[in-house]
This record gives structure tokens, C-alpha cells and sequence, in this order.
């Protein structure tokens, strides 16, 4: 199976690449057997992603799936960012060869890791809005 031109485009022209500063989640993973590594970094306001943005050392199909995954993580609560799955990745990329879906699995286990981060950064209290910890050290 070839690249999909919606791969090829996010390849290309990814979306998003940078830091936030300052996020509320950071999620940080690597793949040992292909060298892949990815850092997705989230801003929430009031339990929603407002921003997504990665920094992504990789095959074009690793830049590519972390393209796809700000794209799709904007905008989303937190519970709806948590049901984006690897295949979701892939589905919304036009599909990818059998050996790079690893690479949207990359994706998915670095938005889980940037979400848990949130999660522990914060606390949401009856108010149902989140509330920032504060940080020590």
C-alpha cells in the first residue's frame, strides 16, 4: 500500500508543529525499534482543547499522524479527546501501510500521555470547571 495523498499533504505541510508555552499537558513517547519520538503539547480552557501542537523526530508517516492528531484533538473536551484511537489517526489520514501503523499508535499514546498530564496537573471540583494545582519545585 502507497501513502494516501492526505499523508503525503500532512508529510508536507504538517499542521501545528511547535511548542505551547507554558501547556496544561505535554505527552512524551518514543518508539525504540524505529527511533520514532513525539512530543504533543495541549492548552484547555474550561475542559476543552483549544490548541494542539508536536515536535516530532520521525518517518514522513510519524509527522504525519501527529499532524493529523492536533487537527483532530482541537476543539474536543476531554472525554471526546479521549476517545481518538490510533485507527481514528489513520482513518482520518486516508488510511497507512500495515508497517507504519505504528506510528498512529505513536499519536494516540502521546495525546493519552498529554491528557494524563493535564489530568494531573489539575483538579475539577463540583464546579465542574478545572482547577490549576499548583505546582512545586
Amino acid at each position: 500500500m502507497e501513502y494516501s495523498e492526505k499523508v503525503m499533504e500532512h508529510f508536507r505541510n504538517p499542521r501545528n508543529v511547535g511548542e505551547i508555552e507554558n501547556p496544561d499537558g505535554v505527552g512524551r513517547v518514543g518508539n525504540p525499534v524505529c527511533g520514532d519520538i513525539m512530543e504533543l503539547y495541549i492548552k484547555v480552557k474550561d475542559g476543552v482543547i483549544t490548541d494542539a501542537r508536536f515536535k516530532t523526530f520521525g518517518c514522513g508517516a510519524a509527522i504525519a499522524t501527529s499532524s493529523m492528531v492536533t487537527e483532530l484533538v482541537k476543539n474536543k473536551t476531554i472525554d471526546d479527546a479521549l476517545k481518538i484511537s490510533n485507527r481514528a489517526v489513520a482513518d482520518a489520514l486516508g488510511g497507512l501501510p500495515p508497517i507504519k501503523m505504528h506510528c498512529s499508535l505513536l499519536a494516540e499514546e502521546a495525546l493519552k500521555k498529554a491528557l494524563d498530564d493535564y489530568r494531573g496537573r489539575t483538579s475539577i471540583p463540583a464546579s465542574g470547571k478545572p482547577v490549576r494545582k499548583l505546582q512545586m519545585g
